[in-house]
């Protein structure tokens, strides 16, 4: 007798693969949602969810870790240790500062930090340009401008009953400005006709903002100017040193907006 074979059909069994892999894969891209703070302890802030915990208690840890080491070097220390760092090292309100004198660099080191000044300060002037190149260095303009324009009428009564937005043919937002007041018939000419005046104020408030800014790296330019200034006559000095003996006389003390100036000895060549 022959034993009787159950024989599927080919396409059923590839629609039972088929959804089977359709389930799986949309149990991959379920997203978990964390539930939110609950209404009556939403005065407490946002829930914390379990990426902030991972977070903090790193954090935490971190810091349990560094105290403990600390702990432990702090019994571990020798009360009569002496290191000459001790000595030559001190806090000024707080700040940890090494004591450098002159005698302890050497020349090679105040060459290195000059040419490093050299470079930032040809980067800023850079900088500087090109600010000024978009900027065109026009003037900035201030609630109370220190100029005024004077109009004239022909008598009086059309002074008081004059307005001077008229008279210029401009805006009456546009009345302060000391450059680029356009005209009506240039405002209506706009391509993307601005009806909004607050908007003219907005465009002053990001060119002063962008002249603030040119102020300071001009500030930061004129420092490395100083700083320059003050490695070039450091490296001079420790060059002078051990040549005949002359030194060099102090004729003016340096100051943080000056490098000092010395006098040097003339020299004469053999």
């Amino acid at each position: 007798m022959k034993a009787e074979a159950n024989f599927f059909p080919r396409w059923s069994c590839f629609h039972y693969f088929k959804m089977a892999s359709l389930r799986n894969a949309r149990k991959t891209q379920q997203v978990h949602r964390e539930r939110h703070q609950p209404l009556e302890r939403q005065h407490l802030g946002a829930l914390e969810k379990k990426k902030d915990y991972k977070k903090r208690a790193k954090d935490q840890n971190e810091k349990r870790k560094a105290l403990a080491v600390l702990r432990k070097r702090a019994l571990n220390k020798n009360p009569d240790e002496f290191q000459y760092h001790m000595i030559n090292s001190e806090l000024k309100d707080g700040i940890h500062f090494e004591k450098v004198g002159d005698e302890e660099l050497a020349v090679g080191d105040v060459v290195q930090d000059l040419t490093y000044i050299t470079h930032r300060r040809s980067v800023e002037r850079k900088k500087i340009e090109k600010l000024k190149a978009q900027l065109h260095i026009l003037d900035v303009e201030d609630d109370n401008p220190k100029n005024t324009h004077i109009l004239f009428v022909d008598s009086e009564k059309e002074a008081k009953k004059a307005d001077p937005s008229k008279i210029l043919d401009t805006h009456p937002s546009l009345l302060a400005r000391r450059f680029n007041r356009l005209r009506s018939n240039q405002l209506a000419e706009l391509a993307n006709n601005i009806k909004d005046p607050s908007l003219f104020k907005k465009m002053s408030y990001a060119k002063s903002k962008a002249y603030k800014k040119l102020a300071q790296r001009m500030e930061r330019e004129n420092k490395l100017r100083i700083m320059q200034e003050k490695l070039e006559v450091r490296k001079k000095l420790m060059n002078n040193k051990g040549k005949d003996g002359m030194k060099p006389k102090l004729v003016k003390a340096g100051t943080s907006t000056s490098a000092p100036v010395y006098e040097w000895p003339q020299r004469r060549k053999t």
